[in-house]
């Protein structure tokens, strides 16, 4: 069975088939070689998976020595194939917090963070676009990672949503994102 994403291409939407399972790649390039990350790319493809996730902060733990191994792993994938459209590709962009500050000198979910992030996970990748970008979390203190007890911060020093969807907007008008997406935030915030 396949699932759909849907995505604005310019006043029209598109919806993309994707696999119900999403090939994960955090520890590509930490756990696991450039061949063995092709070589599981390759099986999860054959097996009739399409969706592929990733990160800037990956692989994990993250560290300034292997920040970007991931992406250039699926990016050197990707131009070995040659066929980019047969995929869906996600990635992230990480915004601030604890082992993350070799990030963009420290990341935020600003609009000037985010056109950066891209055109480096662009890069990485060898693609000119992503199916799926998310911020990987929100530029707040959120319960991500499993503490539970959010509470809201209105003194803390976060990027407006505002601004980073204005930003995240741009970048699917530009063509180098298809849809946007959050990932790690609390349900009720």
């Amino acid at each position: 069975m396949r699932a759909f994403i849907t995505a604005r291409m310019g006043r029209c939407f598109t919806r993309y088939l994707v696999s119900r399972l999403c090939l994960g790649t955090m520890t590509f390039g930490e756990q696991n070689s450039e061949a063995e990350a092709h070589q599981q790319l390759d099986r999860a493809v054959a097996f009739g998976i399409n969706f592929i996730d990733t990160a800037e902060m990956y692989p994990v733990p993250p560290r300034a020595d292997t920040q970007g191994r991931s992406e250039r792993h699926i990016g050197s994938w990707l131009a070995r194939r040659g066929s980019r459209d047969d995929v869906i590709l996600a990635t992230k962009a990480a915004g601030p917090g604890a082992g993350v500050a070799h990030l963009r000198g420290g990341p935020r979910l600003t609009r000037g963070h985010l056109h950066r992030a891209i055109n480096q996970s662009l890069e990485r990748l060898q693609t000119d676009y992503v199916d799926l970008y998310q911020l990987h979390w929100p530029d707040r203190q959120a319960n991500f990672f499993g503490p539970l007890g959010y509470e809201h911060d209105e003194d803390e020093d976060a990027t407006s949503l505002e601004e980073s969807l204005s930003a995240l907007k741009e970048l699917v008008d530009a063509g180098k994102v298809r849809a946007v997406g959050l990932s790690n935030e609390t349900p009720g915030a």
